[in-house]
């Protein structure tokens, strides 16, 4: 007789796999376009909050996982253990949960998600594997974990007309979540880039190396700040740029150290370092964010 426990799908290794923990470095995008609706409909503010970071983002971390079958570190598992059948089964039906809560909020949110989720398996799927393409892959997550988020969150909660959802405001926030997710992705590259050689796949920091992708996450974020400043001098307000900066400060800090270490030693392009790097831009991101949002409610500046 089969074991219950080989026909559950949530076995230790598939949780681990899910990377849930990851979905709080990509939450920025959708605390960045909350902060932003002039209006919001909570209802499905909470459904599609619930939907990204509890079942399409672990879903498509998931998948990956299963496609690639890493031995060594990868982003949120240090030490990832045997990916199972059950891993690939549980990736559909988050999936299909995903799909089922974005009925709920509207059907353009549905094939924006749709759209999200069919990119995602087209970046991982060994038939495929348009990740092995440094600078298809690099764009593909620039526009699909920014602007594409940014997108999928105001088409969610943002109360209003569709063609209000590409006002020049909106598209600059788009570009603005694309900016940030794309400088912050190749220093998550880093320390994979004899990993992911011998796994087939050129990634744009090994493209670039070491401190290429420093200066390149440099130039990709500073374009960021430029296109926020003028965002908010545009909107006359000042204090939240000012408290942008200094919300910012530690995370360039942080950068420019890591930087300065791996120019002297490359083994510091390492996993440690780098899950630090990325804990301490998505927390002080997160907070930045949260605190505009309840702005919305006190205007405390």
């Amino acid at each position: 007789m089969t074991k219950v426990s080989n026909l559950t799908i949530y076995d230790r290794s598939t949780i681990k796999h899910l990377r849930f923990p990851f979905s709080f470095f990509l939450m920025p995008v959708f605390m960045f376009a909350l902060s932003q609706a002039t209006a919001v409909n909570w209802q499905n503010a909470i459904l599609i909050f619930i939907a990204l970071h509890l079942f399409i983002f672990p879903s498509s971390n998931g998948y990956n996982s299963y496609q690639d079958k890493d031995e060594s570190s990868i982003g949120g598992l240090k030490n990832p253990p045997r990916v199972t059948r059950n891993l690939f089964y549980t990736t559909l039906l988050f999936d299909s949960i995903a799909i089922l809560l974005t009925l709920i909020v509207s059907p353009l949110v549905t094939f924006l998600v749709l759209g999200f989720i069919i990119m995602s398996r087209l970046y991982s799927y060994r038939g495929i594997r348009l990740k092995k393409f440094p600078v298809l892959s690099f764009l593909i997550v620039f526009i699909f974990q920014g602007a594409w988020v940014y997108l999928i969150s105001i088409a969610s909660f943002a109360v209003g007309e569709w063609h209000e959802y590409f006002s020049t405001h909106t598209v600059i926030c788009m570009l603005v979540s694309s900016l940030f997710i794309g400088s912050m992705y190749p220093l998550t590259q880093i320390y994979q880039h004899e990993a992911d050689k011998q796994d087939g796949v050129i990634t744009i920091s090994y493209k670039l190396g070491y401190m290429g992708t420093f200066t390149f996450s440099a130039v990709l974020f500073t374009l960021a700040t430029i296109l926020l400043f003028w965002y908010f001098r545009e909107q006359n307000r000042d204090v939240a740029l000012i408290l942008f900066l200094l919300f910012l400060l530690p995370v360039v800090v942080r950068i420019i150290r890591w930087n300065i270490k791996v120019k002297r030693n490359t083994n510091e392009a390492n996993f440690e370092n780098t899950m630090r790097m990325n804990l301490l831009s998505s927390t002080m991101m997160n907070a930045y964010f949260i605190l505009l949002v309840l702005n919305n409610f006190y205007n405390w500046f």
